[in-house]
């Protein structure tokens, strides 16, 4: 069983390092406006985009640590987040209520037919990337505590502070 959880984490490793630009899919926002994903990664700014849901723990976890410190990062790096929300049919109606209560100042979109988090080969949210001039310059899966102190120095190492 270890053996192939070990295969299964390269494979993924593999197939997260070959994606290296945001694929060219279109989104809703809460507001049903089309977004394509894309315009992301054509901005002179870094980006984070950050898959989740409202049924992912850490992900509501990883979003309110990085809600604490958005405003600094924004500061100090101009960075935008854009959380996209994995969340189906099912689950879609609680996103805008769950984003209002917590005043997330963030870009949601919903990938509700799940078409970017496969051309993202997303396995699990929470699933977290950095674009910096087109560019996905870092990657990471999981939150636990502190990993947005990572993510914030990843940030800055990529747009040269």
């Amino acid at each position: 069983m270890r053996v192939l959880s070990i295969i299964a984490f390269v494979c993924f490793s593999l197939s997260v390092s070959a994606q290296s630009k945001l694929p060219n899919v279109t989104l809703k926002d809460l507001k049903g406006k089309s977004v394509n994903i894309a315009q992301y990664g054509k901005s002179d700014k870094p980006v984070i985009v950050s898959f989740w849901a409202t049924w992912c723990g850490p992900c509501l976890k990883e979003l309110e640590a990085i809600n604490k410190v958005y405003d600094k990062w924004q500061k100090e790096t101009g960075v935008e987040l854009v959380a996209v929300s994995i969340d189906d049919s099912r689950t879609r109606s609680r996103v805008k209520p769950l984003v209002n209560g917590k005043a997330w100042d963030y870009t949601v979109l919903l990938d509700e037919n799940q078409e970017l988090k496969r051309a993202m080969n997303v396995i699990n949210p929470p699933y977290t990337v950095v674009v910096y001039k087109g560019q996905i310059v870092y990657s990471h899966t999981g939150y636990t505590p502190g990993t947005e102190n990572e993510l914030y120095k990843e940030l800055k190492k990529a747009i040269g502070k």
